[in-house]
């Protein structure tokens, strides 16, 4: 997220954390399209997608929602690189349908959103789809996610206390009642991935969730949450709580994000969980304190209610970093860190580097 969202903390839990976002951001910026080479307003843009009918499910054409973070970029050449490998090597392996939109949307601040958008013009000029770029501001956000994210901060944040920047960490967690109803589905991607195969192909994962599902997300490929947890699991040695898969509950990882904006808005049950009492019971019943924002809040409801969840192949997000196996946890690494099949998106977080094509 700040700088990169998750090259420092998905699964290395004592990497050095992000500073506050907030006070990066001096320019409030509106929510801003772009398209080719003209430009609208958020607002009018949204009165323009109330407007059209949404695109029918299944095979036909969609419009394909993809949001990453792009903040601090100013004062990062490596974020700048990764994010400019990363979605080359997405628009390389792209292939949409004649009548679909891919929609990229940026969330940004400052410097950051210049750079962000002059990358994204050179690597979309010449794309063989259609596109648009939609650009929001880290600091508008955050506003509209602390009032729902305050509570939870305290569980899932870095350091002590509850500070109104981490709360853009929780972004995929409130973003149902953050985006325009008539966003349905939308995925959201780390920066340090490189993709092997067509965009589209995940998007039609969402076809795949079951009934109750409101989101996609693959497992944690390392004993990050068997770490975690390990006051639950000295008080229950029989749970599966922090096992790694195929029986195990490895726990989560956030890098590719799934998020069926509309099942979560009608989801009586994900609704009430984001609630501050119930965070509390559940933080309490399994002894949890983390740091790694939406990855945590996702990994522990996960314990209590799986079937929120559609589990992603590990080929989705085929984890690189390797942290914890020289960190007390060699005996049973390979037992999470295993990924069978052809890998679809690698994820360098850590900052493991990823294999060249």
């Amino acid at each position: 997220m700040a700088a990169l969202r998750g090259s420092a903390r998905r699964g290395c839990p004592r990497c050095p954390q992000p500073a506050a976002l907030a006070a990066a951001a001096a320019v409030a910026v509106c929510a801003f399209y772009y398209l080719g080479g003209g430009g609208e307003t958020f607002s009018s843009a949204t009165r323009r997608l109330r407007a059209t009918p949404p695109a029918p499910a299944g095979p036909g054409p969609r419009g394909l929602h993809l949001l990453f973070m792009f903040t601090k970029a100013e004062r990062s050449p490596a974020l700048r690189d990764k994010a400019q490998a990363a979605l080359r090597s997405l628009l390389r392996h792209g292939r949409l349908g004649a009548a679909d939109v891919l929609h990229l949307h940026l969330v940004t601040e400052g410097a950051s959103r210049d750079i962000g958008l002059g990358l994204l013009r050179d690597l979309l000029r010449g794309a063989a789809f259609r596109h648009q770029v939609i650009v929001h501001d880290v600091n508008e956000l955050t506003e509209k996610l602390f009032p729902i994210v305050e509570a939870m901060q305290k569980h899932f944040s870095a350091g002590s206390g509850t500070y109104y920047s981490d709360s853009i960490f929780f972004l995929s967690v409130a973003m149902h009642r953050i985006m325009p109803k008539e966003i349905t589905r939308i995925i959201q991607v780390d920066l340090d991935l490189k993709y092997k195969t067509n965009i589209r192909d995940l998007f039609d994962e969402f076809d795949n969730f079951p009934e109750g599902a409101v989101i996609g997300i693959a497992r944690e490929m390392q004993p990050v949450y068997r770490h975690t947890f390990w006051q639950y699991r000295r008080e229950n040695p029989q749970t599966k709580v922090g096992e790694p898969p195929p029986d195990g509950l490895p726990g989560f990882n956030s890098g590719v994000l799934l998020l069926n904006l509309e099942a979560m808005r009608q989801s009586k049950l994900y609704n009430q969980l984001l609630e501050p009492t119930m965070v509390q019971k559940l933080t309490e019943k399994y002894h949890f304190k983390g740091h790694l924002g939406d990855q945590d809040f996702f990994t522990m409801v996960g314990m209590e209610h799986p079937e929120l969840f559609h589990v992603l192949d590990c080929t989705w997000n085929r984890q690189l970093c390797t942290w914890w196996r020289d960190h007390g946890y060699s005996d049973v690494f390979d037992q999470y860190f295993q990924c069978e099949g052809e890998v679809r998106i690698y994820h360098g977080n850590c900052n493991t580097p990823i294999p060249e094509d």
